[in-house]
């Protein structure tokens, strides 16, 4: 098994979300199995109506299966709480991804960073749209947290499942843990790295839709923002109600030597969004008392 911060030797569990997936996995889990023989495979059938849980018994892995189909998000979720090892290791089911990078993020992870995440090479994604998407949420994202961020997306990363678990409540049950878990991570402090890796072509069909889940991944960063890093939403948009109000409060003086309801409210607009963001970080700051504490914890034992 890998060895981690050169003397702690660390179980590892691999976990791979799965709905229809069998066309991936006839191929994935026999390359898993012989890499790595001694880890805690799991697949997390997520309402399958193929061969997905009967493939994941040939090939002697662990199969949890959801009575229906419950969303990427709560299959991660399922995985992480049936979970054995310390190092939890998620990709996806679909053939994307390649058993022998997970070496490559553990590591990385025996670099002191608590989460690593496979970073897909531009080329390699789906399509010019997703591509220009990706790079759209990865700016985005970045703004939101203060950190570059390189693959906001990727489903492929290996995470200290002490601190993933302490996330699990605000993940989605849909298509954006990713997002999520990575913003939360860089909000608490925990070290987190890039790899990157080249994906390769998904087996099967995707359950992805590019305008339906983008808009719904744009939406999710705006949520996770206001929950994560309250005030760099708020306080530009304060900003600028505040200027705008003041430009428009010029221009009614300029004219009519009058200060204007219109700028009344501009101003009180900016008021108050910038006193909720006061408020909200407030609020924020209690999502990471307790991955504070673990943390601290984690260095008294060291």
């Amino acid at each position: 098994m890998e060895e981690l911060n050169n003397t702690e030797v660390c179980e590892l569990s691999i976990i791979l979300p799965a709905k229809n997936e069998a066309a991936g996995l006839q191929s994935l889990l026999p390359r898993l199995r012989d890499r790595y023989p001694d880890a805690d495979i799991m697949v997390v059938d997520d309402g399958s109506t193929d061969r997905t849980p009967d493939l994941a018994r040939e090939n002697s892995v662990r199969v949890i299966s959801h009575p229906y189909s419950m969303g990427n998000g709560a299959a991660v979720k399922t995985g992480t709480r049936e979970a054995r090892g310390d190092i939890l290791v998620f990709m996806d089911a679909d053939g994307q991804h390649d058993p022998e990078d997970i070496d490559r993020l553990l590591a990385k992870m025996g670099e002191g960073y608590e989460m690593v995440v496979g970073a897909r090479q531009l080329d390699t994604h789906a399509s010019q749209g997703r591509r220009l998407a990706n790079l759209f949420y990865n700016r985005l994202a970045s703004i939101m947290t203060g950190y570059r961020i390189e693959d906001l997306t990727s489903g492929f990363r290996a995470v200290r499942g002490r601190h993933f678990r302490k996330f699990l409540y605000l993940l989605p049950n849909g298509f954006s843990y990713p997002t999520t878990s990575t913003m939360a991570f860089f909000r608490s402090g925990l070290p987190v790295a890039y790899v990157p890796i080249r994906a390769g072509r998904r087996e099967g069909k995707s359950n992805i839709k590019v305008l339906r889940d983008g808009l719904r991944f744009f939406i999710i960063i705006i949520k996770i923002g206001a929950l994560f890093s309250p005030m760099r939403l708020f306080l530009p948009i304060s900003a600028l109600l505040f200027v705008t109000g003041l430009a428009y409060y010029g221009y009614t003086y300029i004219q009519w030597q009058r200060f204007t309801n219109m700028s009344a409210l501009l101003f009180n607009s900016a008021l108050l969004t910038f006193l909720i963001g006061i408020v909200s970080e407030q609020v924020s700051a209690l999502h990471y008392k307790g991955a504070d504490e673990d943390r601290r914890r984690s260095r008294r034992s060291d």
